[in-house]
């Protein structure tokens, strides 16, 4: 088994452990609030976006919230792709809960999506902890090169490289007292293996291993290059998307917004 297979089987297994109502009431904020999902820099970058009649997919989406999110931008249609089945079946219960009939989810290893999708999309986008799942970044963009049309938006709303250096909560270094320690080289290659469930989601318990991968900005820019998709805009910024807050606002890059666009030499 490798380890795409032995995340699928951690990802759902985290899912059949889900704290109680995780995720079941997605669709009440959808009805009420528009880009529901999205944090507020994300939510200026989509307005400045006209999606009216585009096709746009998610890769990585999760339970489905935040594309679903979108689809009350004037976008035609939507789809999620994600490793999960138990979690891509939440996705569809929350569209039907939340009368959007527009948007499709599939259970599928990304790197899998078939050919069928190519040059589909107007739009591709990646949000929190989408990118440490894979080990060869070259792959994940050749993918999205191949699904999006040419001069189409790539999007990623990604926690920073930077966080990868900083010692969080939980481990035995971090120090609550010294927030401006840095600990961890930023160019460390390491592969993640976690056991205890999938903590924003889950109860903690000895859980299947998840495996996970760090990767630098050098390193996703050059993988987005390689493949086509030409880096247009890079916003970074002083707070965190998933990981420890404790460190906002203290100077340090935390996240980041990037936009790339398909060229007419990208993959088809």
């Amino acid at each position: 088994m490798n380890y795409m297979d032995e995340n699928k089987a951690a990802w759902e297994e985290a899912f059949d452990n889900r704290r109680p109502n995780w995720g079941d009431n997605n669709h009440e904020r959808l009805k009420s609030e528009r880009f529901a999902f999205f944090n507020a820099d994300m939510k200026r970058e989509l307005e400045s976006i006209d999606f009216n009649g585009k096709t746009v997919a998610q890769f990585c989406c999760n339970n489905g919230r935040e594309l679903l999110s979108l689809m009350d931008s004037g976008a035609s249609i939507g789809i999620g792709f994600d490793i999960a089945e138990n979690i891509i079946e939440q996705a569809r219960e929350t569209a039907k809960n939340a009368g959007i009939d527009n948007c499709t989810f599939i259970a599928c290893n990304i790197l899998d999506i078939p050919e069928s999708y190519h040059n589909q999309f107007d739009l591709i986008f990646l949000t929190v902890g989408a990118i440490t799942w894979f080990e060869d970044l070259s792959l994940l963009f050749a993918k999205v090169s191949e699904c999006l049309k040419v001069s189409e938006m790539f999007l990623i709303n990604e926690i920073h490289p930077m966080m990868g250096m900083l010692p969080i909560p939980g481990e035995e270094c971090y120090n609550p007292n010294d927030l401006n320690r840095i600990v961890y080289s930023y160019f460390r290659k390491e592969l993640w293996l976690e056991n205890s469930g999938m903590g924003y989601m889950s109860v903690q318990y000895k859980s299947k291993t998840f495996t996970s991968f760090s990767h630098t900005m050098g390193g996703i820019i050059n993988a987005l290059g390689v493949n086509g998709l030409n880096t247009v805009k890079l916003n970074e910024y002083n707070y965190d998307i998933g990981i420890a807050p404790v460190y906002d606002g203290k100077g340090f890059p935390l996240s980041f917004i990037l936009v790339a666009e398909k060229g007419v030499n990208g993959y088809a």
